[in-house]
């Protein structure tokens, strides 16, 4: 026993200490808790709390479900109005080709006159001058003007290596 408690006594100590810890923490927890006995009593004494609760939440699901009925019905309404314009956009196109026409002037007219239509309020943007991506003198074929990525032919003599 002796020669037991020399070798393994620090280690008995600490597991010792680390257990009474552990019975004071559960031991403060268990005396914080409700007891179940309390809860049970609540559940069987307020049922009328219960059914309130859930039928609030079932009226809260149908005014959440009439809602997003209505906002799918705008949704097709405004999806009919654009197949709609688009039918008539195509028919206007179709008559001004059979005149002999050209359609895409007055598809582009139509265009805007929608756009306008749709959005009075809104004001058109004007594009800004964009200016160009290269220089009028580019040509990649000479490698003048290309900047940083040129082809340079390799070194003469046998390659590296050994």
């Amino acid at each position: 026993v002796g020669s037991v408690l020399a070798s393994y006594g620090w280690f008995i100590l600490l597991a010792v200490v680390v257990v009474y810890f552990l019975v004071q923490k559960v031991s403060r927890s268990l005396a914080a808790r409700p007891s179940g006995r309390r809860g049970a009593a609540e559940a069987a004494e307020e049922p009328d709390v219960v059914v309130r609760r859930q039928e609030a939440l079932a009226a809260a699901r149908l005014r959440m479900q009439e809602e997003l009925n209505a906002q799918a019905e705008r949704y097709k309404e405004k999806q009919k109005q654009l197949e709609e314009e688009r039918r008539r956009q195509k028919i206007a196109m179709w008559e001004s080709m059979q005149e002999g026409k050209s359609y895409k002037g007055n598809l582009k007219l139509n265009q805007q006159e929608v756009e306008s239509g749709a959005s009075a309020s809104a004001v058109p943007k004007s594009k800004p001058n964009k200016k160009p991506l290269r220089g009028g003198g580019y040509n990649p074929l000479s490698g003048e003007g290309g900047g940083t990525c040129s082809w340079r032919p390799g070194r003469r003599g046998p390659s590296a290596g050994g």
